[in-house]
């Protein structure tokens, strides 16, 4: 349902991204392109350049590591190929971790399955053994579809918002996808659940719980999308099929800033695989982490794929 394997080459992401001294100066990462993305899907799942490692120390110009969160059926090699080196280069400590494992996982390539609370469970231990590595108080997080929403059940439920200092979501699944109405029609026609029993029986209950209106999705946000302490930011493309209506990853809150890519670049038609490749997509979160420049331009170059 939702698909995340990063494909696409982000042009010139390295230059863009020196926006203060780099703590590893001497080390470059290389940014990855289609090629890259499909053979880390299958030859490494769990590494990607520029992430997990364990010996870096924040800088004063990066205080706050980054954790990076892939969704639905991705796994962290192939998610990051692009963010992840370009964030290294900036002098960030990034990391980077696969979530949602079960039986329907192809033996460690397709993650992102599993019940989203559990998954939020992994991401709890994982910031702790970040936090506990690099001496932070906290961390930056930047999660694509699943992985911009699920954050937000440990920023809610499992103590998340002392640990987290910003929070990006790129097309995340906030508030769930009606799937260009074929929710809404399943309900309609009551074979709904039936299908979220396929889901189930698959070992991929995560696809169920991403529907608008569904059970998680309407505990998850019942007293409100946010919670006092991190700071919000969503990246969304309104050429997204898979997040349907687009504005389902827009988040309501006291600090909450939400980007339509459109708005700064309308000539940009990334769809929803796309976003984590997508130059502007990623300027918008190097702005994020850094600066924080109110009313942010992009430099419209770089698109990612359309779709």
């Amino acid at each position: 349902m939702i698909r995340t394997i990063s494909r696409g080459l982000v042009a010139g992401l390295a230059a863009l991204a020196l926006t203060a001294a780099p703590a590893q100066a001497a080390r470059r990462y290389p940014v990855g392109d289609l090629k890259t993305a499909v053979a880390n899907f299958f030859v490494s799942p769990d590494a990607v350049a520029g992430a997990n490692d364990w010996s870096c120390r924040p800088s004063r110009a990066h205080p706050y590591p980054v954790v990076l969160v892939h969704g639905t059926t991705s796994n962290l090699g192939s998610a990051w190929v692009a963010l992840a080196p370009t964030l290294a280069d900036a002098g960030f400590c990034v990391y980077a971790f696969n979530y949602g494992e079960t039986y329907s996982s192809l033996f460690g390539h397709l993650y992102g399955l599993g019940e989203i609370s559990r998954s939020a469970a992994t991401m709890s231990a994982f910031v702790d053994r970040v936090l506990a590595a690099t001496g932070a108080a906290r961390v930056d997080v930047v999660g694509h579809s699943q992985g911009g929403m699920m954050p937000n059940y440990y920023i809610k439920r499992l103590g998340g918002a002392a640990k987290v200092h910003t929070m990006i979501g790129l097309a995340p699944t906030n508030h769930g996808t009606t799937l260009g109405g074929l929710v809404d029609l399943g309900r309609t026609f009551h074979v709904l659940g039936l299908v979220n029993g396929a889901y189930t029986l698959i070992g991929a209950p995560a696809e169920s719980e991403q529907e608008e209106g569904s059970p998680f999705q309407t505990a998850l946000f019942a007293e409100g999308d946010t919670v006092p302490g991190p700071r919000y930011v969503v990246i969304a493309s309104s050429r997204d099929g898979t997040v349907t209506p687009y504005t389902n990853s827009f988040l309501n809150g006291a600090d909450v800033t939400d980007i339509l890519l459109q708005d700064q670049c309308p000539g940009d038609a990334v769809g929803h695989v796309g976003l984590s490749l997508d130059g502007p997509a990623i300027q918008n979160v190097l702005n994020a982490l850094g600066p924080a420049t109110p009313h942010f331009q992009a430099d419209c170059t770089g698109y990612g794929p359309e779709f």
